[in-house]
């Protein structure tokens, strides 16, 4: 049975599957991201704003940037995907699509597999992206957004959405990957990219220095990102900016700041408190 997209390429022809294929993804990433949106900016937007890790909220202009920026990443994704397809068919990739040609076992393996590859490859290029002679043209429309929001999380400049959408055809021409596999590894990107982008911290106290948890982002995490830029690479684990001593040296206690904070009662006469924006 062929997968969905190359039986909308035999029925419809590849620009029309480029299309299809552009929607879909924009929807998996809009939809998600819309219900984040409206449940923490607009109906719990009060009773949560202890845990709004910037004291303040975004405009609308930049939301409208954001979504515009994400629709076009959605529109690269989809040609990228596209082109999967097609080395497939000129012999080139592994993408496979019997769970039984290689078993649960590998299955299992290979969504981990890339989960980890996916976190190295990005940490890597990430940095990359933040040197002085390339940053303008490649990650500066995703920094514009100083102040995240789940929005954020596609609003990428076409440059750097190649590059974020790279690991994933490298992938099929190093090991044998499920189709479905792929789809599983690209809801948990998603979600992980939505979550360290909502401006809203969810963690407990302690868990930057659990012994476990440590290990695992936080939406804090990256917020300084977007704040610092030249800190807190790493995507979904601290593994990295841990290794190579980029954390930002103030992350435990900005983290601690925000989720022992008690209830804020805004007021729109007052200024909210802000964090420092350098080091």
């Amino acid at each position: 049975m062929r997968p969905i997209i190359e039986n909308i390429g035999y029925q419809f022809g590849p620009g029309l599957a480029w299309l299809l294929t552009s929607v879909f993804i924009f929807l998996r990433y809009a939809i998600p991201a819309s219900l984040v949106f409206l449940l923490i900016y607009k109906w719990k937007r009060k009773a949560w704003l202890s845990r709004k890790i910037q004291q303040k909220f975004p405009k609308t202009t930049q939301l409208r940037h954001e979504i515009a920026y994400s629709a076009l990443t959605s529109f690269i994704f989809g040609g990228m995907a596209i082109g999967i397809f097609i080395l497939r068919k000129l012999g080139y990739g592994e993408l496979y699509f019997e769970i039984a040609e290689f078993g649960w076992g590998y299955y299992i393996f290979t969504v981990f597999f890339m989960i980890v590859a996916h976190d190295t490859y990005f940490y890597w290029v990430h940095r990359l992206m933040h040197h002085p002679k390339i940053f303008r043209y490649f990650h500066l429309v995703h920094h514009q957004s100083t102040n995240p929001t789940p929005y954020t999380s596609f609003s990428f400049h076409p440059l750097e959405s190649v590059l974020e959408f790279a690991i994933i055809p490298v992938l099929t021409l190093v090991i044998p990957v499920h189709a479905s596999a792929f789809f599983l590894f690209t809801l948990w990107s998603i979600f992980f990219n939505v979550l360290g982008h909502t401006g809203y911290e969810i963690s407990p106290s302690g868990f930057t220095s659990h012994r476990f948890f440590k290990w695992l982002n936080t939406p804090t995490h990256h917020n300084m990102h977007h704040r610092y830029s030249h800190y807190n690479y790493s995507l979904y684990f601290n593994f990295w900016d841990r290794v190579m001593g980029t954390n930002h040296p103030e992350y435990d206690r900005q983290f601690e700041e925000v989720v022992t904070r008690t209830k804020i009662a805004p007021s729109p006469s007052r200024p909210l408190a802000q964090f420092p924006t350098s080091p």
